[in-house]
C-alpha cells in the first residue's frame, strides 16, 4: 500500500453526503433520538464538569456540537468559563438556536479543519462525533492542535462491543492486522455503516486516536461510561478519555 494510510477512502464522499442528508432529514427530532438524561455522554459531561473545575479551564470548544446539548449543560454548571462550539450541519445549528443557544457561540465549523489557532483553548471536547468521521485521525490532530491544556472525548470502542463471541472475533481480527479488511468487506467496500437510528457511522474504537492526542497531552484519565469489566479495551462499549499535560506543565 502506497500514500496516506489516514486520507480518506473513495467512498468517504459518499458518506459525508449521507449523513449531511440524514442530519438535514432528522434535526427536528435529533434529541428525541439521540440524546438522554441517563446515556454514557451524560456520565461523560458529570466528568468533564469536574474537571473543568477541579483543572480550572476557563475555555472551552465542543466540536460536533450539534443540538448544543454540551454547551447548554455547561452554560448552566460551569459559570464564567467561555464556552463555544462549532458544527457543520446548518440543521443542527437550527436547533440549537432555538433552544436558546446564542450563534456567537455556535458556529459553523468543520472537525478537519478547525477555524482557530493553535492552542486557542484550555479544553477542547468531543462527544459521540468521533465514529461519524472518516478521518477521524485528523479529527483527533485537530483537536490537540487548537487545545492548551487537554482534550476530553467520549465516544465508541467498536472492540468492546457486542457479546463475549463477537468481541474475541474483532479483537483477534485487528491483533493480526485483518479487521479494516474484513470491515471492508462487510460494508460492501463502501467503508461506511448506516442505519436510521446513527445515520452514518464506522467501524470506531476511541484507542485508535489516542496516539494522535497523547503526543501533546500524554497524561490519560480513563472512563468507561457504560457498565464493563476491566480491561477497557476488551469489554467497555463506550469510554471517555481526559488527556492532559504532565503535572509540571500544568503552571
Amino acid at each position: 500500500m502506497t500514500g496516506d494510510p489516514t486520507a480518506p477512502a473513495a467512498g468517504d464522499d459518499d458518506g459525508l453526503r449521507r449523513q449531511r442528508e440524514y442530519y438535514a432529514r432528522t434535526a427536528s427530532d435529533y434529541d428525541e433520538l439521540h440524546v438522554r438524561s441517563d446515556d454514557e455522554h451524560a456520565i461523560a459531561l458529570g466528568w468533564m464538569t469536574a474537571m473543568i473545575e477541579q483543572r480550572g479551564y476557563r475555555s472551552v470548544l465542543d466540536v460536533g456540537a450539534g443540538t448544543g446539548r454540551v454547551l447548554s449543560y455547561l452554560g448552566q454548571r460551569s459559570p464564567g468559563v467561555d464556552i463555544c462550539g462549532v458544527e457543520p450541519s446548518q440543521a443542527l445549528r437550527d436547533i440549537a438556536y432555538g433552544k436558546g443557544v446564542s450563534p456567537d457561540r455556535l458556529r459553523e465549523g468543520d472537525a478537519l479543519a478547525l477555524p482557530f489557532a493553535d492552542d486557542s483553548f484550555d479544553l477542547v471536547c468531543a462527544y459521540g462525533v468521533m465514529h461519524h468521521i472518516a478521518d477521524h485521525r485528523r479529527a483527533a490532530a485537530e483537536m490537540a492542535r487548537v487545545a492548551r491544556r487537554a482534550v476530553f472525548i467520549s465516544d465508541a470502542n467498536n472492540f468492546g462491543q457486542g457479546g463475549a463471541g463477537s468481541r474475541l472475533v474483532k479483537q483477534a481480527l485487528r491483533a493480526v492486522g485483518l479487521w479494516k479488511a474484513f470491515d471492508l468487506a462487510r460494508t460492501g467496500f463502501k467503508g461506511y455503516h448506516y442505519s436510521e437510528g446513527d445515520g452514518v457511522f464506522y467501524s470506531y474504537t476511541l484507542f485508535d486516536d489516542l496516539p494522535i492526542v497523547t503526543r501533546k497531552f500524554p497524561e490519560t484519565l480513563y472512563m468507561s461510561t457504560r457498565p464493563s469489566g476491566a480491561n477497557f479495551f476488551r469489554t467497555a462499549q463506550t469510554i471517555a478519555v481526559h488527556a492532559s499535560r504532565p503535572v509540571a506543565a500544568r503552571k
